[in-house]
């Protein structure tokens, strides 16, 4: 898959079938919706694209709380690859971009810069000087200069409207287990291992750690079921989020105890899936309450893991 981080590094694109939106998380909306740009595309033999902006538009605008994000921009890359598209534009939303007028947007960009011969977008989706274009300016347009617009119907699961907004939502609030429905795999979190106070491995229970970004999306402070995967192998685990208030007022970060593991991992990168909370963090007494309860959440996550792998294996 190529990818263009620039308008300005796009040069000799034509005729392209282009999925518009945001895609952030890439959920099962935004695949459905990348798929039959695909099957498009490759019916009428032109390349397919996704034409989406690396940060959220929102931010740039400062109009309500800050839109924090699911995945990295490279994460979201990995997952619009697997999904067989064959050019992803993914650019920064600028000032410029946003005193754009609606036509000014589907003329210089979208089939000027992209070569958009016919593109698929969602119900709600929105562009130009103060969001003034949306689908139907797009199939208005469409008509006048020949290129075709198929605008996706609101995707439900179970009668939930599939959105970006509403899976944030269940990740702040801790509802990690409704994540996997509705993105069709698991919340996670990434990046490289730092030291941690060592606690942990003191008491027994080795934790590899990782920083909390505050431009992403994370759960609540607590104690979560997990894999783990490094090196391409997943490990089952658990999983602290918080800022250890038993031993002292830390940043908040993620510490896994990897079952069954003895590598060093600081400076590896690896990947921790959340499959369920168990409980919220708690500050106790003495490290000897808080290591009693650290043996019995390892009780629970190896108990959960076991039945869990029972039930992916049928």
């Amino acid at each position: 898959m190529k990818i263009y981080n620039s308008l300005e590094g796009i040069d000799h694109v034509k005729k392209t079938v282009v999925a518009l939106g945001n895609f952030d998380g890439v959920h099962k909306g935004h695949q459905e919706l990348i798929a039959r740009t695909v099957k498009a595309a490759e019916a009428a033999e032109m390349k397919s694209a996704v034409f989406t902006f690396s940060n959220h538009p929102r931010n740039l605008t400062g109009k309500g709380p800050f839109v924090k994000s699911i995945l990295y921009n490279e994460e979201k890359a990995d997952i619009i690859k697997s999904l067989g598209i064959d050019i992803l534009f993914s650019v920064p939303f600028t000032k410029d971009i946003l005193n754009m007028r609606a036509e000014a947007f589907i003329n210089e960009l979208l089939i000027k810069k992209i070569g958009m011969q016919e593109a698929y977008c969602g119900f709600n989706y929105r562009f130009g000087y103060k969001a003034e274009g949306n689908a139907e300016v797009l199939i208005h347009e469409g008509m006048k200069k020949g290129f075709g617009i198929h605008v996706l119907e609101p995707f439900s699961i179970d009668g939930q409207l599939v959105s970006s907004t509403m899976i944030r939502k269940c990740i702040e609030e801790g509802r990690v287990d409704r994540c996997f429905k509705y993105l069709g795999r698991y919340y996670s979190i990434g990046g490289e291992v730092v030291i941690g106070n060592k606690l942990g491995k003191k008491l027994g229970f080795p934790t590899s750690n990782l920083i909390i970004d505050e431009s992403m999306v994370s759960p609540p402070n607590g104690v979560y079921i997990t894999y783990c995967t490094y090196e391409g192998k997943r490990y089952p685990g658990v999983t602290n989020v918080g800022r250890k208030p038993t031993v002292g007022e830390f940043e908040k970060n993620v510490e896994t105890h990897i079952f069954n593991f003895n590598k060093e991992l600081y400076g590896k990168r690896i990947k921790v899936e959340f499959l369920k909370r168990t409980r919220p963090e708690k500050k106790f007494d003495t490290i000897e309450e808080l290591s009693k309860q650290i043996t019995e959440d390892c009780i629970a996550a190896r108990a959960f893991h076991r039945a869990f792998d029972n039930e992916e294996t049928y």
